[in-house]
C-alpha cells in the first residue's frame, strides 16, 4: 500500500463558515474544513480523503494543514483521513486502496470471483439469516436475481482470434484480461474478474450471508460466509454548543442546540 498512516497523530477538523450574520449566525453552504495534524515525517507529502475519496494533497513536505470540502448531508459520519505518500506519488489518487465508506453505512460487501468455471447463463441470489444464525434460502435480499455474465462475449470470444488456440468452442479472445482481475485465480492464460454486491443499510447485528449460484438447467451451489458483524456508526449531531466548563474538574458538558 502506497499510503502511510503510521507517525501521523492529532488531527483535527474545523468547519469554517462561509460567513457570519451580525447576529452570530453562520452560513455553511458549501461545508468546508480546515483540517491539521501532527506527524512524525520530514521528507513525505501528504494526502487528504473525505469519506475514502481524494480531496488533495499538500505543497510540500513541511505542510500540516489543508482546507477542504465535506458532504452537506449529516445522515451519516463524515471520516477525514491523512496520509503521508512518497514525493514521487503525491499526484496519484490511492482511493481504490481505502475501502471505507461500506463500513460507516452499516452495509455490507460481498465479492465475487468471477472465473472461467462459472457458466454462460448462471445467476446469483444473496440471502442472509437476519441475525438468527439459519440463513433463510426463501427470501433473497437482492431484488432480482444476478447475472454472472452479461453476455457470452464476456465469457467467450469466438470468433475473434485463432481458431483452435484455446479451449475447445471458444478462444476467449473477448474474456476479462490480464492485469484487469485477479490474476492466479483462473486457468492458465486467462484471468478471472471480480464483482461486487452491497447490502441495504442494516441494523447493528452479526449475520451470516449465502450466495447461490444457478445455472440455466436449474443446477444450483451454494456458499455460505461467516459470522460478519455490523456496527453501523452515530448519526452525526449537527450542532453542539459548550454549556458549561468546570475548571476544577476539568469537566465540559456539551449540549445539543435548536436547529435553526
Amino acid at each position: 500500500m502506497s499510503l502511510i498512516s503510521d507517525g501521523i497523530e492529532r488531527i483535527r477538523a474545523f468547519e469554517l463558515p462561509s460567513g457570519i450574520w451580525a447576529d452570530g449566525r453562520a452560513v455553511a453552504e458549501p461545508r468546508i474544513a480546515l483540517v491539521e495534524w501532527h506527524s512524525a515525517w520530514s521528507d513525505k507529502f501528504y494526502q487528504l480523503y473525505v469519506n475514502g475519496r481524494y480531496a488533495g494533497t499538500t505543497v510540500d513536505s513541511q505542510q500540516r494543514q489543508m482546507i477542504v470540502q465535506i458532504p452537506a448531508c449529516f445522515e451519516t459520519p463524515v471520516r477525514i483521513e491523512v496520509f503521508a505518500v512518497e514525493a514521487e506519488n503525491a499526484d496519484i489518487d490511492f482511493s481504490g486502496e481505502i475501502d471505507s465508506s461500506i463500513g460507516q453505512t452499516g452495509r455490507v460487501r460481498i465479492r465475487f470471483l468471477r472465473s472461467q468455471n462459472l457458466p454462460i447463463g448462471a445467476t446469483a441470489q444473496i440471502y442472509f439469516d437476519n441475525g438468527t444464525g439459519q440463513i433463510d434460502y426463501d427470501h433473497p435480499l437482492n431484488d432480482s436475481a444476478i447475472r454472472i455474465w452479461l453476455a457470452w462475449q464476456d465469457k467467450a470470444g469466438f470468433g475473434m482470434s485463432k481458431f483452435g488456440f484455446s479451449d475447445f468452442g471458444f478462444d476467449s479472445a473477448a474474456a476479462v484480461g490480464f492485469g484487469r482481475g485477479s490474476f492466479g485465480n483462473a486457468q492458465f492464460g486467462l484471468d478471472a474478474d471480480t464483482f461486487d454486491w452491497v447490502s441495504p443499510q442494516m441494523p447493528a447485528g452479526i449475520y451470516r450471508f449465502a450466495a447461490k449460484v444457478i445455472d440455466e438447467a436449474g443446477n444450483e451451489s451454494s456458499i455460505e460466509t461467516c459470522q460478519v458483524t455490523v456496527t453501523p456508526a452515530a448519526r452525526p449531531v449537527e450542532r453542539v454548543e459548550v454549556s458549561s466548563f468546570d475548571k476544577q474538574t476539568n469537566q465540559l458538558v456539551l449540549k445539543v442546540a435548536d436547529s435553526v
